[in-house]
């Protein structure tokens, strides 16, 4: 098994034509993930690596009634509407890749998708992968992945596939890995992805890649304490050298009354019992030893 996705995952993909959808789409279907048809409102009738593409989600979904996900590689502009007309089809897991859409958007959409009974993954996020089923939504490079029984949520892109590569070479793969996305405003958190692998019989461990700004990891820190998680979790939070006061990179880092910094988050995680490493590489060594216990 691996969560979100299985064997009858069918893949719309919206904003197939751009170029980061053509490249991307290429890339998902040589590893296995079976997309059946593109949008793109004015290009109906064209096709991109032999999937067909159609002017709206409606029209996709009249052609292809099995298509169950989506994945958003609209430009930030028109990436909400694109977002609500794949929750209105009824597709139930849509991921969004798209950066910069505005937090009264994102809030906008995030609570309808919920409302409806559709999970969104993002936006601002690298997708989700469940290397057994062969199965990738979203731009993970896909060789530093392999099946296993290690499942990764994180708030970081790039962090994801270093720690993934770390576990991989020390033979622990993974059974899913989802990326949530750095944005204040997600679809999935980490307490819901926790609870997720929780009920997963693949899922023998847990990676949780954080980082500074807002209070996502204090959350499922509280969580963990409160009502406790049976399998053995691993975090890491990136950002522990950041100087006192200054803006980093994106829009989650926002640090704020004396929450959000990663002392703040080591010590929450801490006083739930979650193992957190001090590097990257020292992630797999965590996992071996919680595993053992």
């Amino acid at each position: 098994m691996a969560i979100l996705v299985d064997e009858r995952t069918r893949v719309l993909v919206q904003g197939i034509t751009g170029r980061e959808g053509r490249f991307h789409t290429e890339r998902m279907l040589r590893y296995g993930t079976r997309i059946v048809a593109g949008v793109t409102p004015g290009k109906g009738g064209e096709n991109v690596h032999g999937v067909p593409v159609y002017d709206t989600v409606e029209e996709a979904l009249k052609n292809h009634p099995e298509i169950n996900a989506s994945i958003i590689f609209v430009p930030a502009r028109f990436a909400t509407d694109a977002i609500f007309e794949a929750v209105d089809a009824g597709i139930k897991l849509v991921v969004v890749i798209t950066e910069g859409i505005p937090l009264h958007e994102e809030l906008k959409v995030v609570s309808y998708a919920r409302s409806r009974g559709t999970v969104i993954v993002g936006p601002n996020c690298p997708g989700l992968i469940a290397p057994r089923l062969r199965v990738k939504i979203g731009i993970m490079p896909e060789h530093y992945f392999a099946p296993g029984n290690v499942g990764i949520v994180s708030r970081s892109g790039t962090l994801t596939y270093e720690i993934a590569a770390e576990l991989t070479r020390h033979g622990l793969g993974q059974s899913t890995v989802i990326g949530i996305g750095g944005d204040p405003i997600t679809g999935l958190d980490f307490v819901e992805v926790v609870k997720m692998f929780e009920k997963d019989p693949e899922t023998h461990a847990i990676v949780v890649i954080g980082e500074i700004g807002g209070d996502a990891e204090e959350r499922l820190a509280s969580y963990v304490e409160n009502h406790g998680v049976s399998k053995p979790i691993v975090a890491f939070i990136a950002g522990r050298t950041a100087p006192p006061g200054k803006r980093m990179g994106h829009a989650g880092a926002i640090i704020s009354m004396g929450r959000g910094d990663a002392a703040s988050k080591i010590r929450a995680l801490q006083r739930a019992g979650i193992e957190v490493a001090k590097l990257p590489h020292e992630v797999p060594k965590l996992v071996e030893r919680a595993l053992r216990r």
